[in-house]
């Protein structure tokens, strides 16, 4: 069993930065991705990352502000999130992607994290 847990949330202000941060009891050979739910929607994809980190995947509200990356020996993944906006306020998870399919889809990740709330007022 894998597990994962998110930290780095918080509340910011409009324009501001979080970096995300997700450690893994292990990560070998999988793909990661990170999440959002806002409240009364549905989990939507933000970014993800393979395992090489040589590809990276965006949705298009977060290209050019956000990075995703990853450190393997460390089991980490991380989400700079720049020039944050409120629309980004959600309970943002971070997943491992263990089976194949699109990375855009949560459908072929198989273990999640608990959760970190970003806020950001405006």
């Amino acid at each position: 069993q894998v597990q994962l847990v998110e930290s780095g949330g918080g509340l910011v202000q409009a324009g501001d930065s979080l970096r995300l941060s997700c450690a893994a009891s292990a990560l070998s050979g999988y793909g990661m991705g990170w999440f959002r739910q806002a409240p009364g929607k549905e989990r939507e994809f933000v970014a993800a990352v393979t395992w090489s980190g040589r590809s990276t995947y965006y949705t298009d509200s977060v290209k050019g502000r956000f990075t995703i990356s990853r450190d393997n020996a460390k089991n980490a993944v991380y989400l700079q999130m720049n020039s944050l906006k409120p629309e980004d306020t959600a309970v943002y998870f971070c997943a491992i992607k263990q089976f194949g399919g699109s990375y855009y889809s949560p459908t072929p990740y198989h273990y999640w994290g608990q959760g970190t709330q970003v806020t950001v007022s405006s």
